[in-house]
């Protein structure tokens, strides 16, 4: 898969192709089927299919301070895409410049100039340009003018996750603010991953006989409530069964919220300065502070196997 950033990274004798355009923010259920419908009628037509995306979020740009919690890096929103079958994604840098482009501006300098759309799929509340003036009506009235098809699809997937609230990022970011990591992994259709750099912390795990991967996570991430959780630590190509930490640690009083993974059953593991993933699979219990250090090692004993049991299963 081809991956480019801005549109002078499109190479100059790039044919047409079928593009989708969106933040596209965890590629969840709904972003799949939209994606999905991109790469089937791409090889329907015989070009190659191109997702569209934005960096940073677009409300950052027209909001400063508005940055919602991301559910994946552009780099993982990559991964996922190219596992759906996806040709080539563009991460556009989106700028106060950019922001003021024109609906028509924005159809022909990316999708008729650089991309040569041949089709465009899109879900039906998509909007573009500028002030968001664009909608799928207008997408569609240029496609006659500029040779480009357009087709809606519908995103719309709901299940258990919210009560049977429709999928979508702000209802995963939600589920996953209240640590109800079963629901976003619903809407996901996988555990909700969190990445960063293993630096040093406290080393209290260590010294307790649990020590941890303390993960400095990428700025703006979706990161669950306080509490223990149960899933793995992932060290690039090897995933390990974890009992995972979310919290500012009362029982020493800590202040600074972090992410600390215990790859379970693992002895010597140095893993400072790598970057790695951690999966929530199951919330176990929120977070507190114990009478004595003898009751806190019991209850990190029992939700360790607790964890243990968790993942096994799942692995099964």
């Amino acid at each position: 898969m081809q991956r480019w950033r801005g549109l002078e990274d499109i190479p100059q004798d790039w044919g047409r192709s079928v593009v989708t355009i969106g933040s596209y923010d965890g590629v969840h259920r709904g972003h799949q089927l939209i994606i999905g419908r991109a790469v089937e009628r791409a090889r329907e037509l015989g070009v190659p299919s191109v997702v569209v995306t934005f960096d940073p979020h677009p409300s950052e740009v027209v909001r400063p301070g508005s940055h919602p919690p991301l559910l994946a890096p552009h780099h993982r929103r990559a991964e996922l895409m190219e596992g759906l079958g996806v040709d080539a994604v563009l991460v556009l840098p989106f700028t106060a410049e950019f922001s003021q482009l024109s609906p028509a501006d924005f159809i022909v300098k990316v999708l008729v100039d650089k991309l040569h759309a041949r089709a465009v799929i899109e879900g039906p509340n998509f909007r573009f340009g500028h002030r968001a003036a664009g909608d799928v009506a207008y997408l569609a009235e240029l496609g006659s003018t500029y040779d480009y098809e357009v087709e809606v699809v519908d995103l719309f997937v709901s299940g258990e996750a919210g009560g049977g609230e429709p999928f979508s990022s702000t209802l995963a970011r939600r589920l996953i603010a209240a640590g109800d990591i079963e629901g976003a992994a619903e809407i996901l259709g996988r555990p909700h991953r969190v990445e960063g750099v293993v630096v040093r912390g406290a080393q209290r795990g260590r010294e307790l006989g649990y020590p941890t991967a303390n993960v400095e996570t990428l700025p703006h991430t979706a990161i669950p409530a306080d509490g223990v959780y149960a899933g793995w630590l992932v060290v690039g190509e090897e995933r390990m069964p974890a009992a995972i930490s979310v919290g500012t640690n009362p029982q020493f009083d800590g202040t600074e919220r972090t992410v600390e993974a215990y790859a379970i059953d693992r002895v010597g593991l140095d893993l400072y300065g790598l970057h790695v993933a951690v999966d929530f699979l199951s919330y176990v219990r929120g977070q507190e502070k114990f009478a004595s250090i003898d009751e806190l090692l019991e209850a990190i004993a029992a939700d360790v196997e607790r964890c243990r049991d968790l993942t096994s299963a799942h692995a099964a």
